[in-house]
């Protein structure tokens, strides 16, 4: 097989449309000749009519594609993942989090720094739980590995500051008790089936 074979097999099976490649100009007359060839064509007014025609619609027939942001915002998939939440158990209101410290060993970024100790209940509690947003990837691995599914990555993604301290996040990241009907739940382990209500049983004693 040719270069002149290679280069047009298979052209007939899958209707290409050869075009003529013009010389390029070799004088200044020829090169204004050809701009001026290009600049009046048919294909600039039909370019023009487009145009014209999306600037009607969104003048006169309310068609505006422009979101008035941050008065507008355009829906987010629910399976977007932005700012980190902690939440919280639904039964007792307290953290989900035991202080394994799996999200802050698996970091690659080393962005989650933790701090515990041991309540009254001999229990370990979470004192300090700190994410510096500006270290961050937003990669997902501390939401993949926690055991509890303690730390989910929410819905919240304008995090944008001047300053470098307030990309460090704690109290944000904890779910208000008084709002912790509230919480979206992420399926996975140790979440909220949805038919967790017909599921449960009452006890037969009334204590």
């Amino acid at each position: 097989m040719n270069f002149n074979d290679l280069k047009n097999r298979n052209v007939g099976s899958q209707e290409y449309v050869m075009q003529d490649i013009e010389e390029y100009p070799a004088t200044g007359w020829e090169a204004f000749k050809k701009a001026t060839r290009r600049t009046f064509s048919v294909e600039l007014f039909q370019g023009l009519g487009i145009v014209f025609k999306i600037m009607k619609g969104a003048l006169f027939n309310n068609e505006m594609h422009t979101v008035q942001y941050p008065m507008e915002r355009l829906p987010i998939s629910p399976r977007y993942r932005a700012i980190h939440k902690l939440l919280g158990l639904l039964e007792s209101g307290t953290n989900r989090c035991i202080g394994c410290g799996l999200c802050e060993k698996i970091c690659i970024a080393n962005c989650i720094k933790m701090d515990t100790r041991i309540d009254e209940k001999s229990r370990k509690e979470v004192v300090e739980y700190t994410i510096n947003l500006g270290r961050c990837i937003f990669c997902g691995y501390c939401a993949e590995v926690c055991p509890e599914l303690a730390i989910v990555h929410g819905d919240r993604y304008e995090n944008a500051s001047e300053q470098r301290a307030h990309f460090v996040l704690k109290d944000d990241l904890l779910t208000p008790f008084d709002n912790i009907k509230q919480q979206i739940e992420f399926d996975g382990f140790g979440a909220i089936s949805p038919d967790a209500d017909k599921k449960i049983k009452k006890t037969p004693l009334a204590y």
